[in-house]
């Protein structure tokens, strides 16, 4: 008998040191391995935002000038998709001041760049029930926003010395209150009801609003600084895809982002979304 207590309690112990070594891992990023959304990423956020001659340039991607992406299959699928959702982000829109095709620029991008990447879903689910692409691992829902950026959009809301801070009016704009609740979870779990806001399949609004939030929280920063970006969606997305982390207000910001490849034609993140907010796509129900 007691041969077997030790061996229980052997085989416990080892459990235990798995897990503590897999969580520590994780937490200190050992575990992560760069794809090719992060190198282009990391390739792009260098040369935008930046008012200096010498930054590098893309010799592949492409301006707001080319509208190939919009005799695609994928944004035949896609538009119908997104005009599903148009309730849901037009109250996402009012409820920050945000226009409504300010946030669907770059949601076009973020949803082109999931159906091109994997083309047998699209074919087998997406073109068939004409619906967005909710993701649930590195980044979140249908705007592709990650946990990280989600916590700091929320933290930006309630710290007046923050260049992102949009007053009090907006303070609460995403307390974890029980009505502003999507689950079961109480306003003790924030992770738990953050995770279902953004990838809940069924009210898309959370997606929405933080995508609004965040914007806003940009244009205010370089509003702020004496540099308004709020008439360029381009530059907008860009920062939208890039980060706060890499928003440097400046007199002459470029625009960048992950590339993304739509056929045979490379755009930047912020070219693609520049290039939808000016077409006459979907103007009919999100006007410029």
């Amino acid at each position: 008998m007691k041969k077997i207590l030790t061996i229980i309690v052997c085989i416990f112990a080892v459990i235990g040191f798995v897990l503590v070594a897999v969580y520590a891992a994780v937490e200190l990023g050992w575990t992560r391995t760069p794809g090719i959304i992060d190198n282009q990423h990391d390739f792009f956020k260098n040369q935008v935002l930046s008012s200096s001659s010498s930054a590098p340039t893309s010799s592949t991607a492409t301006t707001e000038n080319d509208s190939t992406w919009i005799q695609s299959p994928q944004w035949q699928v896609l538009k119908v998709a997104i005009a599903k959702d148009a309730n849901a982000i037009n109250l996402a829109a009012s409820s920050t001041g945000i226009p409504a095709r300010m946030i669907v620029a770059p949601l076009v991008v973020e949803q082109l760049r999931l159906f091109y990447t994997d083309r047998e879903v699209f074919k087998e689910v997406f073109a068939p029930l004409q619906i967005l692409g909710n993701q649930s691992q590195f980044s979140w829902g249908v705007m592709g926003i990650k946990q990280d950026t989600a916590v700091e959009i929320e933290n930006n809301l309630k710290n007046p010395q923050s260049p992102y801070y949009l007053g009090t009016d907006y303070e609460h704009i995403l307390d974890y209150t029980p009505q502003n609740m999507t689950t079961a979870s109480t306003s003790t779990d924030p992770d738990t009801e953050r995770f279902y806001r953004l990838t809940d399949e069924h009210n898309r609004y959370y997606s929405y609003l933080y995508a609004a939030v965040m914007i806003k929280e940009l244009e205010t920063q370089w509003q702020n600084a004496g540099d308004p970006i709020a008439d360029r969606p381009d530059i907008v997305s860009t920062l939208f895809n890039i980060g706060f982390e890499n928003s440097h207000p400046n007199a002459n910001p470029r625009v960048g982002g992950a590339e993304i490849d739509i056929g045979s034609t490379t755009f930047s993140f912020g070219g693609l979304a520049g290039s939808f907010y000016t077409s006459d796509e979907l103007t009919n129900i999100f006007p410029r």
